[in-house]
C-alpha cells in the first residue's frame, strides 16, 4: 500500500531512529566480537567458526522468516507496484545482503578499523551522488558535517591508534565495496520510502536478500556445517540485533530525514561499540577515542543546521506506523 507524499517531516524523531539503529549495529558489533573471543560466554558455550557468507546469510534469512508471518498474519501485505517490487529487490541484494557481505569480508581480510573507516565512506558518496543529481547544494555546514564524521570515525575506531590500517588488496576492494551498497541503501531506501511504509520495505527487502543467499549457498551447504544448537541460537538472536532491530529503525528514520542527514548520524555506530566495550569488556577509551567521538556529535549537530531552500532538499515523508 502506498502512502501519498507529504511535506510534514519530524526531524527529531528521525534522529532518534537512526541513532538506535546506530546503538543496536554498536551492541551487534560487540557482541560478535566478544563471542568469537570468548569474552563473554562460558567456555562451554563455545561458538563454531562462522563464515563471513552464512553470518550474512542468516541476519536477513532469520530477519525475513520472524518479520514474514508476523506481517502477513496481522496486516497483510499487498504486492508494491511490479518496478518498486524490482527496486526493492535490487535494495535487499545490492544494499542490505551486499554491505553486510562485504563488511565481514572486509574484516576478515583486513581489521575492523579498515573495515569500519573505509565503510564510513560513505557519506562522502551519499552526499556527491545528492550534489551531482541537484537534489542537494554542497554547502559548507554539509560538507564539513561529512568530513568531520568520517575523520570522527578514524579516531574512534583507531586508525591514528594502535590498531591502524591493514590494507590487504581484497580487504580495501571489500571495504570500498561494503560503503558503496551502504550508500546504495540510503539513497534507494529513502525514494521508496517517500511511497511506501518502513515495514513494506522491509519485508522485501529482507525476502530479496534471503532468495538471492539461498542461491548462492543452498540449505544442504549450511546442514553440511553441523553447526551446534548454541550457534543457531546466537545466529538468530544476533539477527535480530543486527538486522531486523536496526534496519527497521533505520528506514524509519530515512522516512523523517534525507540520505545526507541520516548517514551522518549512522556514524554513531562505532561510538556506542567502542562505549559499550568500554562498559561491557572493560576496554579502555583513550583519548584519541574521545576526541573522534566529539567529531560525530559535532557532525550530527553541524548537519541538522537548517538550510532549506525551495527544491533544494529531497522529499521526506510522514511515515505510516
Amino acid at each position: 500500500m502506498t502512502n501519498p507524499l507529504s511535506n510534514k517531516s519530524h526531524p527529531g524523531r528521525g534522529y532518534l531512529y537512526i541513532a538506535s539503529a546506530a546503538f543496536l549495529w554498536g551492541l551487534a558489533a560487540v557482541l560478535g566480537r566478544a563471542a568469537f573471543t570468548g569474552r563473554l560466554f562460558p567456555s562451554a558455550w563455545a561458538l563454531d567458526t562462522i563464515d563471513p557468507l552464512i553470518l550474512s546469510q542468516s541476519r536477513v534469512s532469520f530477519s525475513f522468516l520472524v518479520l514474514g508471518p508476523l506481517l502477513l498474519a496481522q496486516r497483510g501485505r499487498a504486492l508494491p507496484a511490479p518496478r518498486d517490487f524490482g527496486r526493492m529487490c535490487l535494495l535487499g541484494v545490492l544494499g542490505v545482503a551486499a554491505s553486510n557481505y562485504f563488511y565481514y569480508l572486509a574484516i576478515q581480510k583486513t581489521n575492523v578499523a579498515t573495515a569500519i573507516i573505509l565503510q564510513y565512506t560513505a557519506p562522502v558518496l551519499v552526499l556527491v551522488y545528492m550534489v551531482a543529481r541537484g537534489l542537494q547544494k554542497a554547502t559548507l555546514s554539509r560538507v564539513s558535517a561529512v568530513l568531520l564524521a568520517v575523520l570522527g570515525c578514524a579516531l574512534v575506531i583507531g586508525v591514528v591508534g594502535r590498531t591502524g590500517f591493514r590494507l590487504n588488496p581484497a580487504g580495501v576492494i571489500a571495504a570500498l565495496l561494503a560503503a558503496f551498497s551502504f550508500a546504495f541503501y540510503n539513497v534507494g531506501g529513502h525514494s521508496l520510502l517517500a511511497r511506501y511504509d518502513r515495514w513494506t520495505v522491509l519485508l522485501y527487502t529482507t525476502f530479496s536478500a534471503a532468495v538471492f543467499w539461498l542461491g548462492v549457498n543452498p540449505p544442504w551447504k549450511i546442514l553440511a556445517a553441523h553447526y551446534s544448537g548454541f550457534t543457531w541460537t546466537f545466529l538468530l538472536v544476533f539477527s535480530l540485533v543486527s538486522a531486523l532491530g536496526p534496519f527497521s529503525f533505520y528506514f524509519a528514520g530515512l522516512q523523517h530525514l534525507e540520505p545526507t542527514r541520516a548517514i551522518v548520524t549512522s556514524c554513531l555506530e562505532p561510538v556506542f561499540s567502542i562505549v559499550i566495550a568500554a562498559i561491557v569488556l572493560g576496554e579502555g577509551l583513550r583519548p584519541l577515542q574521545t576526541l573522534g567521538i566529539v567529531l560525530i556529535l559535532a557532525a550530527i549537530v553541524l548537519v541538522q543546521l537548517p538550510e532549506v531552500r525551495a527544491g533544494e532538499e529531497a522529499a521526506v515523508v510522514e511515515p505510516i506506523e
